[in-house]
C-alpha cells in the first residue's frame, strides 16, 4: 500500500473474488491487482481505461490471459518470490504424513493414547522423492529433500536429462515411471490442458501402496474423486494437498472427510516473507507498465507486440 501511495495512486480495496461485481469502479481504473479473483474477459472488456493486471504468484488460470494480451494489456506476476515458502510447505506435509501427526493428534485428543503404536510413521531419510516439474520451486524442494537424505527423482518435459541431473535428481522421460519408482512424489507444475488431470486412477493404481504425493500447485492436476477413492481403498498410504478444483471447498466435499490425507487452505505462498515480497513485486511491475514501461515478469510476453508498445523501453527489475 506504501508503495502504491508513492506512485500517487488511488486505491479501491473490492475485498471480492469476482470483479465483475464491481465493473463501475473498474471503468476508472489503470490497474487491477488480484491474488485469488478471477479477471474474466467481461471484467476487461468493461475496463476501458485498464493498462495492466497483477497477479500476485506465478499461476495465471484464474485470469485471461488472452483476452488481455488482445488489448495490449499485460498480466504481471510475480515469479521466485513464493519459491521457498511453498516448497517448505510440500516438505512440511511429507514430514507431517510420514510421522502421521495428524491422525496422531486427533486420537490422542480423544483419549486415544494407544495411536503411538499405529506402525504408520516412517523415516524419509533414503526414501526416493519424484519431483513432477523441476522449476524454480521444484529446485528448491530437491534441495531441501537431498539436505534430508533423500534420493531424487526428476520429470519435466522442459528440462534435459543433462540439466535434471545437474541438479542432482535421476531424469525420467515419463513422469509416470516416476510415479512408479518414488516413495514421496511431489507435483509442481502449473495447471494446463496437458496436465489437468494427468494423475488419475490408473496413475495412482501403478504407485506404491506405501506412498505419499503432495500437491502445492493447482487444484485438477490430481483428479479429486480418484485421489479420495484410492486413499479410502488403500491404494496408496497418503496425501496432501493445499489446493483444489473449487476454493473454498464445500464442507461435504469428500475431500474433506477422506482418511490418510493433509489438507491446507491453499496458504503454502501465504508465509509473512512471500506475501511481502509478492506485494512488493506485484505493484512495482503495476506502476512500471503503468508508466508506459515494458515489465520482464508477465504471463505472455507476446502482449508487447501490440502496437501500443512500440518503441517503448523495458523496465529495470530486480
Amino acid at each position: 500500500m506504501e508503495l502504491l501511495k508513492m506512485g500517487a495512486i488511488d486505491v479501491h480495496v473490492a475485498d471480492d473474488p469476482d470483479p465483475n461485481r464491481y465493473l463501475d469502479v473498474l471503468q476508472d481504473a489503470d490497474a487491477l491487482i488480484v491474488r485469488i479473483a478471477r479477471c474474466d474477459a467481461n471484467a476487461i472488456e468493461h475496463s476501458p481505461r485498464l493498462k495492466v493486471i497483477g497477479r500476485t504468484g506465478v499461476g495465471y488460470d484464474t485470469v485471461d490471459v488472452k483476452k488481455a494480451s488482445e488489448r495490449g494489456i499485460p498480466v504481471v506476476l510475480t515469479p521466485g518470490a513464493n519459491n521457498r515458502s511453498v516448497a517448505e510447505h510440500a516438505v512440511a506435509m511429507m514430514f507431517a504424513l510420514s510421522k502421521n501427526l495428524v491422525e496422531a493428534q486427533n486420537e490422542m485428543c480423544a483419549g486415544n493414547w494407544e495411536i503411538r503404536g499405529a506402525g504408520k510413521a516412517f523415516e524419509l531419510e533414503g526414501k526416493t522423492v519424484g519431483i513432477v516439474g523441476m522449476g524454480a520451486i521444484g529446485r528448491e524442494v530437491a534441495t531441501i529433500c537431498r539436505g534430508c537424505g533423500m534420493k531424487l527423482i526428476g520429470y519435466d518435459p522442459f528440462l534435459s536429462r543433462d540439466k535434471i541431473e545437474a541438479l542432482g535428481a535421476l531424469y525420467c522421460a515419463d513422469y509416470e515411471d516416476l510415479l512408479k519408482r518414488a516413495d514421496v512424489v511431489t507435483i509442481h507444475v502449473p495447471l494446463t490442458n496437458e496436465t489437468r488431470g494427468m494423475i488419475g486412477a490408473r496413475q495412482l493404481a501403478s504407485m506404491k501402496r506405501t506412498a505419499l504425493i503432495i500437491n502445492c500447485s493447482r487444484g485438477g492436476i490430481i483428479d479429486e474423486g480418484d485421489l479420495v477413492r484410492a486413499l479410502k481403498d488403500g491404494v496408496i498410504a497418503g496425501a496432501g494437498t493445499d489446493v483444489y478444483c473449487h476454493e473454498p471447498p464445500k464442507p461435504d466435499d469428500p475431500l474433506l472427510h477422506c482418511p490418510n490425507l493433509i489438507l491446507s487452505p491453499h496458504s503454502a505462498a501465504q508465509t509473512r516473507e512471500a506475501v511481502v515480497k509478492m506485494a512488493q513485486m506485484c505493484v512495482r511491475g503495476c506502476l512500471a507498465v503503468c508508466s508506459g514501461k515494458k515489465w520482464p515478469h508477465v504471463a505472455d510476453r507476446s502482449v508487447y507486440d501490440h502496437p501500443i508498445w512500440a518503441g517503448r523501453d523495458w523496465a529495470e527489475a530486480d
